[in-house]
């Protein structure tokens, strides 16, 4: 009799953890809720947590660069340029050409705002190591504008 109660309860056991396993509580460590962080519509996006981590090793990779001596070489800045204008999300880099020659900048290509093409230009100008822009970008004129 106790033999058979005792394995009753063993079996009872058992099926109560296979449930609960099956039904998430401890695989997503819902157990414990106060020890998870939770991400909504107030957190960050993972989206945006990597764009932030990437402008982060961007801007870490530019001090160490401009630490490293006062020249900049043309190819480190066209990357730099290139690098911000894709990380912010008003500008379309893919767009805009962006050229170095002897520390001088130039911007080619067709933006479709006044406000993009401003946002360019004061990230090209902002870049340390830049002595000059030449702008050369072409605001697109919108089909049916002026109607």
């Amino acid at each position: 009799m106790i033999r058979a109660l005792l394995r009753l309860v063993v079996l009872v056991v058992v099926v109560a953890a296979a449930a609960a396993f099956f039904l998430g509580y401890w695989g997503n460590n819902r157990l414990h809720p106060a020890d998870r962080t939770t991400v909504g519509t107030s957190g960050q996006s993972e989206v945006e947590r990597a764009r932030d981590a990437a402008a982060s090793v961007g801007q870490k990779t530019a001090d160490a660069a401009s630490k490293a001596g006062e020249y900049i070489s043309d190819s480190a800045l066209t990357a730099k340029i290139t690098s911000k204008m894709a990380l912010d999300d008003s500008v379309r880099a893919r767009s805009i050409d962006v050229t170095t020659k002897d520390r001088v900048v130039t911007l080619s290509g067709v933006v479709g705002s006044v406000a993009e093409h401003d946002r360019a230009v004061q990230l090209a100008k902002e870049t340390n190591g830049v002595t000059r822009v030449i702008d050369n970008l072409k605001v697109a004129v919108a089909v049916g504008a002026g109607r």
